[in-house]
């Protein structure tokens, strides 16, 4: 009988308080590419492993988004990017946060493969006047 008014005191408490809002960053978002080419500067083979790798990472989703009875969709926070005809892979930073296995992966996989990585930074959108 104590265990269950413990209980209801805890679910009522948190019922009681809203949460507090993420703090709304500022900052661009930190990113780095992985791009399709090695380091001696060959084309890094299969030619679709950018598509294999967003796929794979495909279940990792900002908190909240639900993709049930969803077709499949890429993360945000690993997106394939074509710079200068290169195929590339976006990685997020927030997925370090959010899922630091996926991360590791995800940098073990560049450096098993001998792929370039680059600092990137996501800028916002220009505003339009």
């Amino acid at each position: 009988m104590l265990q269950q008014i413990v209980i209801a005191a805890k679910v009522s408490a948190e019922h009681m308080a809203d949460p507090a809002p993420p703090p709304v960053s500022k900052q661009p978002d930190r990113e780095f590419l992985i791009q399709g080419i090695t380091s001696d500067g060959k084309a890094f083979r299969p030619s679709d492993w950018a598509e294999r790798l967003c796929g794979v990472m495909a279940c990792f989703q900002p908190e909240g988004s639900s993709i049930r009875n969803a077709r499949l969709q890429h993360s945000p926070y690993v997106r394939m990017v074509n710079l200068a005809g290169i195929k590339s892979v976006a990685v997020n930073e927030e997925l370090r946060r959010i899922e630091p296995l996926a991360y590791h992966f995800i940098l073990e996989f560049a450096k098993d493969n001998d792929l370039q990585v680059v600092d990137a930074c996501l800028l916002p959108d220009p505003e339009i006047k």
